[in-house]
Order: structure tokens, then sequence, then C-alpha cells
């Protein structure tokens, strides 16, 4: 069986940090001033754990998996893996069990009911 290589999936422009804050600042509501210093902290941590080989599993980003790094004159070059849900366009609710993410200081008694589905 042969198999070819499959081509790069390009749908869109690259998506720039100036464009990543103004779209947080619309779907969050909160002004660009305290959304941008939250956005660029995020953004360096997950720069940090990507230089750790850390895997990243950030619902509804989707599973990062590093599958190998080659150190270069400018910079570090990673080949990684991202799978994403089905439905990764559309914005996911955590259920009440990964909000408490079973820790100790969480109770069993939710603040809120959740919504009815219809």
């Amino acid at each position: 069986m042969v198999v070819a290589a499959a081509a790069p999936v390009v749908s869109a422009p690259e998506l720039a940090k100036k464009e990543l804050i103004e779209k947080a600042v619309e779907r969050s509501g909160v002004k660009k001033k305290d959304a941008k210093p939250v956005v660029e902290a995020v953004l360096a941590l997950l720069g940090e754990a990507v230089a750790e080989g850390r895997e990243l599993n950030l619902k509804p980003f989707g599973k990062l998996r590093i599958n190998r790094s080659q150190e270069r004159s400018n910079g570090t070059v990673f080949v990684c893996k991202l799978r994403q849900p089905l439905a990764a366009s559309e914005p996911q609710t955590a259920t009440p069990e990964e909000n408490a993410g079973g820790g100790e200081n969480s109770s069993n008694d939710p603040l809120a009911e959740p919504a009815a589905e219809g």
C-alpha cells in the first residue's frame, strides 16, 4: 500500500497576537487593557510548557503532543501533533466534575444548577 504525504491545510490567514487579543476582548466582554496581560501571560506559559517538552491538554483547543524537536541557529523547531474534538469550533462548557477538578477544596454541591437543554 502506498501512502501519499498529507498536504498542509491552510484555510485562513495566520492568527497574530494582536488579533487574538481583539477576539478575546470580543468574546469575553472584558476591556482590552485587562485582557492583554492575561493573553500574553497565557501565551508565555504555553511557550514555556512546549519548550519543556510537556504535552498540552486544553479543552476545547485540543491535545498537543510534541513528536520531535530540532535546535536551529534561529531557535528550536517543534513538530507537533494536535488533536481537536470534532466540535472544536463550538464553545464547550465544562461539567461540574471538570470544574471541580477533584480537589480537596471543592464541594459536591454546585454553585448554580445546570441550564435546561432545549
